[in-house]
């Protein structure tokens, strides 16, 4: 089927490039789906399952839970620091008066 896109004018020029876009579209939707089926058949036809070769379906994330303090600030017990990220301010004042890490670990 050809075209004779020398004829057309800006409108129907536009109109003739949305509707091949949309069709293209179409295509690979189609595509995609045949492929997902051959996929899922040789999944099943080797006795496994889409999980067994692929994981769930969802990756699962590393748990960013609470950390036990590692420090107490000897004037307020209850300002601590777990040793991760930065250095709380009473955590560099002790250390500038001359304390050292160790007398101020739990």
């Amino acid at each position: 089927m050809a075209i004779d896109i020398k004829n057309l004018n800006h409108n129907q020029l536009n109109e003739l490039i949305n509707k091949a876009q949309v069709r293209q579209g179409e295509l690979r939707k189609e595509k995609v789906a045949k492929l997902r089926e051959k996929v899922h058949a040789l999944i099943k036809a080797e006795g496994y399952t889409f999980e067994d070769i692929f994981g769930g379906a969802r990756a699962k994330r590393r748990s960013t839970g609470t950390v036990a303090p590692k420090y107490r600030n000897p004037a307020n017990p209850e300002q601590t620091w777990s040793g991760r990220g930065k250095r709380p301010r009473w955590f560099n004042d002790a250390l500038k008066a001359g304390k050292k890490e160790k007398d101020l670990a739990i």
